[in-house]
């Protein structure tokens, strides 16, 4: 399907002020060097069921240049009971910027979406700019014609008979011959060879092989474009799911679970790793790229990768090590600590004895890990943590002969709130609910009694925000996360952050 007219006007002025620098000799280029602004644009490739530790086995350079020039970002998907590992999900999430219990895509019968509530990037952008050039290409159908709407310019499902093959050459054509903005572009070739014969295969990686060469040719169209130097094009590269070793997803193993973020430009440090970037990030770092102010309104669950800000559990990754009870996790598996960062304390007092070590009281863990412990007991949905979070599971304390009943506290560090009348606490959360189980979030000021300010008996799963009044003459609070229970189930905080105002 085709819809739009592709727009070439910003691409002739771009090519006429390169022109004009390269005619009037090299102190006119040099001052049109240093005063002409650079047009941000936005292209994200997507690879169908592709693996990040299968790409850097595969001979795969062009993709090896993306991230050694740019960012790397290994990153989680949800599983049922939010969504299935599939490309509907992975797609639609990737698009909006939000996860599947927002959009509601579980699978790829796109049965009821909420795009109206939850646009896709693209239509973002010609909502709040409708002069940009936008332009979407895809191997899978369903990308162009239902998850992007037709407010984006122009959306083309590329004929079964053309493949990737076509969608290569309709995508490099695009950004050789106009001026588009932002793109986004599918290939498909590698999930046909994770069903057909396995993410474990040579097939797989036959394919990577493949599809880099493709990536190739997307990436020197942009760099080849007669106003290129005048362009700061943020280029990034993602999937939808993962694979099983012999083939196949839509589960909830963590091979199937894996996706990735790959980002080149856009003022992104060469050579970087990071840990808390998630895919729901690409849609808006995409939109700030393009200098597009995201409203909070939109309900966005990612961020733009330029404004994360690690949190004070994400200082303790070095730190982590292997299982000690849990027996399914594999020993180079980067695991848990019981030590909490600076100016941070857990509050065992009242804590039963025995039980599996990992989970005694609140730990510091990852979701790799978490999630390892036992599949399919929804923790795969903690998908708004980022990197090391907190988790008071007892549940999975209770596998393991035990005493007493789980109680444990996870205290904050002072927070100054001298000569101000108002403070908010913040911070993310997922908690599930069972039986005679309690969650309750106290704040003290200045060491005196905790008070609660908030209780939790049913399903949470977000960003969580509570106003405080500071009481005449505070000088500082603290926060204290109380979990009790007894073989119930789980609760999981994250980037804690208090702020204050007058």
């Amino acid at each position: 399907m085709t819809t739009g007219i592709p727009r070439r006007s910003l691409f002739l002025g771009a090519a006429a002020v390169a022109a004009a620098a390269v005619t009037t000799g090299p102190l006119a280029r040099a001052a049109v060097a240093a005063t002409a602004a650079r047009t941000p644009k936005v292209l994200v490739i997507g690879l169908d069921g592709a693996m990040l530790n299968r790409i850097k086995d595969a001979d795969a350079p062009n993709l090896d240049a993306l991230m050694a020039g740019g960012l790397t970002a290994a990153s989680s998907l949800y599983a049922n009971p939010m969504a299935q590992t599939a490309s509907g999900p992975g797609w639609s999430t990737i698009a909006t910027g939000v996860w599947p219990d927002k959009h509601k895509v579980t699978d790829n019968n796109f049965t009821a979406p909420a795009f109206a509530a939850y646009p896709d990037f693209l239509t973002r952008a010609e909502t709040a700019r409708p002069g940009l050039s936008t332009y979407v290409v895809s191997s899978w159908a369903p990308i162009a014609d239902t998850i992007y709407s037709s407010r984006v310019d122009t959306r083309v499902a590329t004929p079964g008979a053309e493949y990737d093959a076509g969608t290569t050459s309709r995508a490099v054509a695009r950004l050789r011959d106009t001026d588009p903005d932002a793109v986004f572009v599918q290939l498909d070739n590698v999930d046909h060879a994770g069903h057909s014969s396995g993410a474990a295969s040579q097939a797989y990686l036959d394919a990577i092989k493949g599809v880099d060469g493709q990536v190739g040719q997307i990436v020197a169209a942009v760099r080849g474009r007669a106003g290129y130097a005048l362009e700061d094009w943020l280029i990034m590269v993602t999937a939808d799911h993962g694979h099983t070793d012999a083939g196949g997803h839509g589960g909830s193993t963590w091979s199937e679970r894996q996706t990735f973020v790959i980002a080149n430009g856009g003022g992104l440090a060469a050579g970087s790793v990071r840990y808390d970037v998630r895919m729901t990030d690409i849609a808006p770092t995409a939109l700030a790229h393009l200098g597009i102010t995201l409203d909070p309104a939109w309900g966005l669950d990612g961020t733009p990768i330029g404004a994360l800000v690690p949190d004070a559990f994400d200082a303790l990754r070095p730190q982590l090590t292997g299982p000690v009870d849990e027996s399914g996790i594999a020993a180079g598996t980067i695991g848990f600590t019981h030590t909490p960062p600076a100016g941070w304390s857990v509050d065992n007092s009242a804590m039963g004895t025995g039980g599996v070590t990992e989970w005694r009281g609140w730990s510091f863990t990852t979701d790799e890990f978490w999630t390892k412990a036992q599949r399919d007991q929804g923790r795969e949905l903690n998908v708004r943590a980022r990197n090391v979070f907190a988790v008071a599971d007892s549940d999975e304390w209770a596998d393991k002969t035990f005493k007493g009943n789980y109680d444990t506290t996870l205290v904050s560090p002072a927070y100054p709130v001298a000569g101000r009348s108002r403070a908010t606490l913040a911070f993310t959360t997922y908690y599930q609910q069972e039986g005679s189980q309690t969650a309750q979030v106290l704040v003290s000021w200045d060491g005196g009694a905790a008070t609660v300010v908030q209780s939790y008996s049913a399903l949470v799963n977000g960003p969580q925000t509570i106003a405080l009044t500071v009481p005449a003459g505070a000088a500082d609070l603290r926060v204290r996360f109380r979990y009790t229970g007894s073989n119930n189930w789980y609760w999981v905080v994250d980037n804690v952050r208090v702020t204050t105002a007058a």
